[in-house]
């Protein structure tokens, strides 16, 4: 690959997670801070779903076989960019969920599109493609401690840095590399949803796997909605306590110690190798599911005072739940489904977890949170415990299940494959 391409693509990558960085793990904590309800939070949080499920169709038909990606690139951010500056303006829900669902249909799609486009200009994207990658990694901590140190969590410059950052990518992709469309004729739904990958399920620990991969998006659903506003607050209790009738700071770093559950990712991706070798893929798996109980745990438990150091590592955890569970999935998936239907199975993977278990862990992640909510507006209270308490014990039915039914535990020295790291 040239010099200059890496470049490009690099610069593509970094541009691509600051977009999403910048608004995706504060939305909630900006919602409520414009008065909405946790069913409503949950609701706007589960048009990103919504859209991971569409976002095949929009590539395949598109991108696919009718336009060049990078020009398919360059409209949906400049499309999206204007939808993101009219949700600043906007504090109903109904029109807010709308906009936000139609700036989702824009933005899914180029998460498809920059992996894409990276590996059209690869010779050999297995060693290749992690280098520009992590460009989008370190792009998402960027733009959250800039947030955070800045004090915007819960304000519309969320959405701002966002808009700018997708007119910069929207007019950059004009000058990427050609990568014109390589598919002729109509696009199915049964190519879309891997049909071809449903052999698979004859297996039984993949089926196991399967189910446990949607189950577990709950759980991942509420921490992506709810762990700002839920440390937000325990840094309020404890400001508050310690400083009764004093003005509440402009910002409590949340998002800048947030922040460190990417960087984590990193560290846990190097590990995944050595972990196949020496545990198999079952304990992995295993390991993953008992971190998420007892990030869950931490996090509804802990607090900002003493207990700070479980929130802490509520967060550093996300690195070993993320990477030892769906990483190394996308692997095993890899590995079970061969070189004919390896893609289709990532798909009906993808589908089954980003689209289905987020979406429905987005509205299960909102209505529980409303539960647990006394008062309205400035003066409500969330009871964060017993909200926490109901993805541990989802989490804890899932351990379970894998436990008694998952049987493959092989131990293998996987591939360098490209993985999403967020």
């Amino acid at each position: 690959m040239k010099t200059i391409t890496r470049v490009q693509l690099s610069v593509m990558m970094l541009f691509q997670f600051v977009v999403w960085g910048a608004w995706y793990g504060q939305l909630s904590k900006y919602l409520f801070a414009i008065g909405f309800d946790g069913s409503q939070v949950g609701n706007i949080y589960s048009t990103f779903s919504i859209a991971m499920i569409i976002s095949p169709f929009i590539v395949g038909m598109l991108a696919d076989r009718f336009f060049s990606a990078q020009k398919v690139l360059a409209i949906l951010n400049l499309v999206g960019a204007g939808l993101l500056y009219f949700l600043t303006t906007i504090t109903d829900y109904g029109t807010f969920y709308i906009v936000m669902l139609l700036y989702c249909l824009t933005f899914a799609p180029t998460i498809a599109l920059t992996s894409s486009i990276s590996m059209r200009q690869m010779t050999s994207p297995e060693k290749e493609f992690p280098a520009i990658r992590v460009l989008g990694t370190l792009g998402w901590i960027a733009v959250t401690n800039l947030i955070g140190y800045m004090g915007w969590g819960d304000k519309a410059t969320i959405f701002h840095v966002s808009m700018v950052t997708s007119v910069a990518i929207g007019l950059f992709a004009f000058t990427l590399p050609k990568t014109p469309p390589t598919m002729k004729g109509p696009v199915s739904f049964s190519q879309i949803i891997g049909k071809d990958a449903f052999v698979l399920f004859k297996d039984r620990s993949f089926s196991i796997f399967f189910v446990s991969s949607v189950l577990i998006c709950i759980p991942l659903a509420f921490y992506y909605a709810m762990a700002n506003p839920s440390i937000t607050d325990a840094y309020k209790t404890a400001f508050i306590s310690a400083n009764p009738g004093a003005e509440l700071p402009n910002t409590f770093f949340v998002e800048n110690k947030m922040s460190l559950g990417q960087a984590s990712e990193v560290f846990f991706m190097l590990l995944i190798p050595f972990a196949y070798k020496r545990l198999g893929i079952k304990w992995i798996l295993i390991v993953g599911l008992l971190s998420w109980i007892i990030r869950f745990l931490f996090f509804g438990y802990g607090n900002a005072t003493s207990g700070e150091w479980m929130l802490y590592t509520g967060i550093l955890l996300h690195g070993v739940c993320f990477d030892f569970f769906f990483v190394s999935g996308m692997i095993y998936t890899d590995l079970k489904a061969g070189n004919k239907i390896k893609s289709q199975a990532q798909g009906l993977i993808s589908l089954a977890t980003y689209g289905i278990g987020m979406y429905i862990g987005s509205l299960i992640a909102g209505h529980v949170q409303k539960t647990y909510t006394s008062g309205e507006g400035a003066s409500a209270i969330t009871n964060w415990t017993s909200v926490w308490l109901v993805p541990a014990g989802i989490a804890g039915v899932v351990l379970i299940l894998f436990i008694l039914f998952f049987k493959d535990n092989k131990k293998i020295v996987p591939r360098e494959e490209p993985v999403v790291v967020v």
